[in-house]
C-alpha cells in the first residue's frame, strides 16, 4: 500500500478531539484509527504492537545491529475541532497553478494568492477536500509516512538498523498528547515527531506555552438604579484587557515574537471570563508575560476590592530548545537525512508547541520533522503527494544505516 492510499483510508475516520472531555481520549472516535493502526501494525509484523487503555498505540521493529541507536517515530492520530472533521471529501489533483476551486456548488476557491504554498506546489499531486472540513493531514500525514516506512522495513530485512519504536497518540491537538506517554516502555533512545508542514523542515524551537482564565465578580442591579452600585463584570473585563500590550497579539507578531492571545470570552454583569493563552519563545520574556497579567489583576482587585478579580495562570509547555540542546546530533542527523534526498534542512521556530516539546522535558529527546501537509487547521487544508513521497525516503535515511 503506498502512502496517499494510506493517508486517504485514514483521513475517512474522524478524530476530532475534544478539549471539554476530561476523558483519555477526549472523544471516542479516536479508538477507531487507533484499532485500525493496531491492527495494521500487527499485520505488518511489528512487534509488541498494542493501543493501551487510553488509546496510545505503540510498537517496534527489533534492530538488527546493535551498535545502531534505538529511534522513536511518532505521530498523533486526533484532528483539531476549529472546523467539522467529517464527512471528509477528498481527492487528488495535479496541480500546475492558478486557483483550485473545492468546491464549484458552493463556491468555494482556494486562491494562489492567498496561500504561498500553492506557488513553491506547482507541478505536484495535491490531496485536497471538497471546501467543507478539514482534510486531516495534520497529522495523519505523518501516520501514513512512518506506516509505509515501516512497511518497507519489514519487507527489506537486509537493511541494517537499530530498533524501531512507533507511537501513535490522541488529543495532541488539546495539548495533552503526551500526557500519559510511556517513555520509559517506549524504548527509544531519541525520537522524532512527524507533524509539520514543508517536508524540508526541522524544528526544535517551541513556544514557551501558558493558559490564563480570569474570573471578574461583578453585581448586578437594575440600570435606572444603579449609581454608585452596579460593578458591571462585563465592563471590568474589558477594562483588564485593555490593559494588556495592543501589538503584542497573534495578528501583529511573527517569528520569535510571543503573545497574549483572548481564545474566549463570555460575561454580563453579574460575571465575566476570559481565556487566554500566552505564549514566548524567550523563557525570560514568558516569564515577564505572565507576571504583568498579574500585576494587571492586582492592580485591578487595588481599585475594586480583593476577590474582585480572579486569576489562574496555568504552564501547559516549555521550549523544547532547552533539552535537544543538550543533544544536538539528533538535528545533525535529521539535516543529514534531508540533504541526502536532495533537500535544503531549514531549521524554523514553531509557533505552536508539539508533543514532542513535552515529551523532551520527560527524558525523551524528540524535534518535528514535516510532512508535506498544508494549511492546517483550516478548510483550505492540503497536502503535497510529492513531498509524502519524500518523506518516506527521508525517514529511510533518517533511521537506517
Amino acid at each position: 500500500m503506498d502512502v496517499v492510499e494510506r493517508f486517504l483510508k485514514y483521513v475517512a475516520m474522524d478524530t476530532t478531539s475534544d478539549e471539554a472531555s476530561e476523558t483519555c481520549p477526549s472523544s471516542p472516535c479516536q479508538w477507531a484509527l487507533a484499532r485500525y493502526l493496531e491492527e495494521e501494525m500487527k499485520e505488518m509484523g511489528l512487534e509488541n504492537v498494542h493501543a493501551d487503555e487510553h488509546a496510545y498505540v505503540y510498537g517496534f521493529i527489533p534492530g538488527n545491529d546493535a551498535s545502531l541507536p534505538a529511534i522513536g517515530l511518532i505521530a498523533h492520530m486526533d484532528t483539531v475541532d476549529a472546523v467539522p472533521g467529517s464527512p471528509i471529501k477528498a481527492s487528488v489533483i495535479h496541480y500546475e497553478g492558478g486557483d483550485v476551486v473545492l468546491n464549484e456548488e458552493k463556491g468555494i476557491v482556494m486562491r494562489e494568492k492567498d496561500f504561498d504554498s500553492l506557488k513553491a506546489d506547482r507541478g505536484h499531486d495535491l490531496v485536497i477536500t471538497d471546501g467543507t472540513t478539514l482534510l486531516g493531514a495534520d497529522d495523519k500525514a505523518g501516520i501514513a509516512e512512518i506506516m509505509t516506512f515501516c512497511e518497507y522495513v519489514i519487507n527489506h530485512p537486509e537493511v541494517k538498523h537499530g530498533k524501531i519504536c512507533i507511537g501513535f497518540t490522541p488529543d495532541e491537538e488539546i495539548g495533552r498528547g503526551a500526557d500519559l506517554f510511556d517513555v520509559a516502555g517506549f524504548g527509544a533512545d531519541f525520537a522524532y515527531t512527524v507533524d509539520g508542514g514543508a517536508a524540508n523542515e526541522i524544528e526544535y524551537e517551541n513556544f514557551n506555552a501558558a493558559s490564563a482564565r480570569l474570573l471578574v465578580h461583578g453585581f448586578s442591579i437594575h440600570p435606572g438604579s444603579a449609581k454608585n452600585k452596579m460593578r458591571n463584570a462585563a465592563r471590568m473585563a474589558m477594562e483588564f484587557h485593555a490593559m494588556l500590550p495592543a501589538n503584542e497579539i497573534p495578528e501583529c507578531t511573527e517569528g520569535y515574537e510571543g503573545f497574549y492571545h483572548l481564545c474566549g470570552m463570555r460575561g454580563e454583569e453579574q460575571e465575566a471570563e476570559l481565556i487566554y493563552i500566552i505564549r514566548d519563545h524567550d523563557r525570560a520574556k514568558f516569564e515577564q508575560k505572565k507576571e504583568r497579567i498579574r500585576k494587571i489583576a492586582a492592580y485591578l482587585n487595588d481599585q475594586y476590592g480583593e476577590g474582585t478579580f480572579e486569576l489562574t495562570v496555568k504552564d501547559s509547555y516549555f521550549n523544547m530548545r532547552e533539552k535537544v540542546e543538550e543533544k544536538m546530533e539528533v538535528i545533525e542527523r535529521a539535516k543529514a537525512a534531508l540533504s541526502a534526498c536532495g533537500m535544503t534542512p531549514i531549521c524554523v521556530p514553531i509557533r505552536g508547541g508539539t508533543d514532542g516539546a513535552r515529551l523532551s522535558f520527560m527524558g525523551l529527546i524528540c524535534p518535528n520533522l514535516g510532512t508535506g501537509g498544508r494549511n492546517g487547521h483550516g478548510v483550505y487544508e492540503y497536502a503535497s503527494v510529492n513531498e509524502m513521497n519524500s518523506m518516506v525516503e527521508v525517514l529511510k535515511k533518517l533511521v537506517l544505516a
